[in-house]
């Protein structure tokens, strides 16, 4: 049922477990392990804390959820994945859910993948991005949580996911929720690569 959010600037659209309706607007869907910080970069990335729910309990996400912003795009909160204490079962399911939205026909423009900058690059994060290559889907890599790392770290960091992932500085970008660092030139990177354009 659709909900406003932030009046018609932000509308919440439904939570679905498999076959989402088109709204036809362009899609940019989220995805990350289940303790990257997804919620709060989306609330941050919206400028809303009433859109994706945060939780101290990470993997509380297990739908997708559609939510148009300024009537000009859908951003999808896809499930989180990886979190341990979730049973084998559930991450099947929430596997499924995503595996189904990728490959279904989709107005999807770009997939932003969250990953945390203190953690080695590989695993499911690099599925994920091997798999929308495979497909032809963009993907926007962007680590979450810098404002745990000390400058230092963090540039090594940064320097260390886009060679493993092989990224030049446009497929990528670093920010913070809790101080809004780099959420602006997220945002902008969003329009450049939904409509061609920062507008």
């Amino acid at each position: 049922m659709v909900r406003e959010l932030a009046g018609t600037r932000l509308r919440y659209l439904g939570s679905f477990t498999n076959a989402p309706p088109l709204f036809n607007l362009p899609e940019v869907a989220f995805a990350g392990r289940s303790n990257v910080g997804k919620s709060s970069c989306i609330n941050a990335l919206l400028g809303t804390r009433r859109a994706a729910r945060i939780s101290k309990r990470p993997g509380r996400t297990r739908t997708l959820n559609f939510y148009e912003v300024e009537s000009k795009y859908i951003l999808v909160d896809l499930p989180g994945y990886g979190y341990a204490q979730v049973s084998g079962s559930q991450q099947r399911s929430w596997k499924g859910m995503v595996d189904s939205y990728l490959l279904g026909q989709r107005p999807l423009k770009v997939l932003v993948i969250l990953v945390d900058p203190r953690r080695q690059p590989g695993g499911m994060d690099a599925q994920l991005l091997a798999a929308t290559r495979e497909l032809g889907i963009a993907a926007l890599l962007v680590a979450t949580k810098t404002d745990k790392l000390k400058r230092r770290a963090l540039l090594a960091s940064t320097d260390a996911l886009k060679l493993a992932y092989d990224l030049d500085e446009s497929w990528f970008c670093a920010v913070s929720a809790r101080t809004g660092r780099g959420i602006p030139e997220l945002r902008k990177r969003i329009l450049r690569l939904v409509f061609g354009s920062q507008s």
